[in-house]
């Protein structure tokens, strides 16, 4: 099958039995070769070498909830209450982290959560609801070195997500995970400004709930789908091109890597399973592939640090 025909269904395989708590923010770093991504609830860091298999992790101060590559080789960190940033090499068990900006200091009742960088280099983000009701007190942020933290005009939201950028940086793609609703919006990146707010796709899928997304080489967006166990390919006018069955309940975020450029990864979650499902999905929390065929991943954006 060939995701990017549309001819049906596939199955992701394991690529890296992590067992993470909750997996998120998975990225490819196309300098390093290697893939990225964030335990959350574990405040682990992890980096995983393909060629090599091996994997590291650090231990982190607070909960990591997205993270970024940088113009100069380091790491931008989303910590919970903070950003960050980190130099990971020759760094073997523990980094030295430069603060760059508190997040929300006056609530005591969020965290960063899901976080991408823009097409021009600044790191858009959101702060996460974690209130017991579920308040949608969280916010969208756009972070530069220019500019400092300035927030999006967007609603508050529960637990923001699947942002990410259209090629061209012009079009915005986000969620609040607890709809079953991608939005879009027009995007001005200069000025933080935020227009023209609209759908850009309803789930399908009953138990299904957005997630991370990513955008590909030819405009389509990729959707890991919460409780639903897969990945959706939209193209840029919000109709179904693919389905990618993941064998867990919680894919989390999803990414384009490998050396050409060729191969989805999908991060997942053993979070919110019960023991029964657990022992059903034992390798929930690793890190999923499936081979697209062609060449369809877009460089990571970089966070402009200097």
């Amino acid at each position: 099958m060939n995701p990017a025909r549309g001819d049906g269904y596939a199955l992701a395989t394991l690529a890296i039995d992590s067992r993470c708590v909750l997996a998120e923010s998975v990225l490819w770093c196309e300098r390093r070769a290697a893939l990225f991504w964030t335990d959350i609830d574990a405040a682990q860091l992890w980096m995983h070498t393909p060629a090599s298999g091996v994997s590291q992790q650090w231990s982190l101060p607070e909960k990591l909830g997205s993270l970024a590559l940088c113009d100069d080789g380091r790491l931008l960190l989303g910590l919970a209450k903070r950003l960050a940033l980190a130099d990971i090499d020759g760094k073997p068990t523990s980094l030295s982290l430069q603060s760059l900006s508190d997040i929300e200091p006056e609530l005591a009742d969020t965290r960063t959560n899901d976080g991408r960088c823009d097409r021009d280099g600044n790191f858009v983000f959101g702060t996460k609801s974690e209130r017991s009701d579920g308040a949608p007190i969280g916010s969208f942020y756009q972070f530069s070195a220019w500019h400092g933290l300035r927030r999006l005009p967007l609603p508050h939201a529960a637990i923001p997500n699947s942002i990410c950028f259209s090629p061209d940086g012009k079009t915005m793609y986000y969620c609040d995970s607890v709809h079953p609703t991608i939005f879009c919006c027009d995007y001005d990146a200069a000025s933080a400004g935020i227009s023209n707010a609209r759908v850009f796709v309803a789930l399908e899928h009953p138990d299904g709930s957005p997630d991370g997304s990513i955008i590909d080489a030819e405009g389509c967006l990729w959707n890991a789908q919460w409780g639903a166990g897969q990945v959706v390919r939209y193209r840029p006018d919000g109709g179904t091109q693919h389905v990618v069955a993941v064998p867990v309940k919680n894919p989390s975020c999803c990414a384009i890597g490998g050396d050409a450029m060729d191969r989805l990864y999908v991060s997942s979650a053993r979070a919110e399973l019960e023991a029964d499902e657990l022992a059903a999905m034992p390798t929930s929390g690793g890190i999923f592939q499936w081979p697209l065929g062609r060449a369809l991943g877009l460089p990571e954006s970089r966070f402009l640090a200097t």
